[in-house]
């Protein structure tokens, strides 16, 4: 397995092209050789956006207020498009799973949904490299973090 997409540190966003009504029902995290994967994925219908960026304090987007990650840098990944849970008949806390040794990645919570968009953070060993894709089938927002 490879990791998708051209990785680099920068900041990566795309808008959602029409109007969707998506739901966050897991993050899952593992890790492979060269890279960590991070997915969410997604239930519902219409496309994706993102905003993904690193971060030097992780901040709740509803409150504002301080997340508790475990971790030396942060990954804040927020998905557009997406609805309250309780909206399509879904349970509002959203499963994280870690598949084993996770690599450079420490942490992962999931921070809720507010306005159409819903927040994950990611805790890192370290800020590297990364990329992000929209797989279908499921329908899934990928984030590959490269290591050096």
């Amino acid at each position: 397995m490879k990791p998708l997409g051209n990785a680099d540190p920068s900041p990566k966003t795309q808008r959602p092209s029409a109007p969707s009504q998506l739901v966050v029902t897991a993050v899952r995290v593992g890790a492979h050789e060269g890279f960590d994967r991070v997915v969410v994925d997604l239930e519902g219908d219409g496309d994706p956006g993102w905003f993904v960026d690193y971060t030097s304090t992780p901040m709740q987007e509803t409150t504002g207020q301080p997340l508790k990650v475990a971790g030396n840098a942060f990954l804040n990944i927020n998905v557009d498009g997406t609805v309250y849970p309780f909206e399509m008949g879904k349970d509002s806390d959203v499963e994280v799973k870690m598949a084993g040794d996770t690599g450079n990645v420490i942490d992962v919570i999931s921070a809720g949904t507010y306005e159409g968009r819903s927040q994950v953070v990611v805790g890192l060993r370290s800020a590297l490299p990364y990329s992000v894709q929209v797989l279908e089938d499921p329908k899934r927002v990928v984030v590959d973090i490269v290591q050096n």
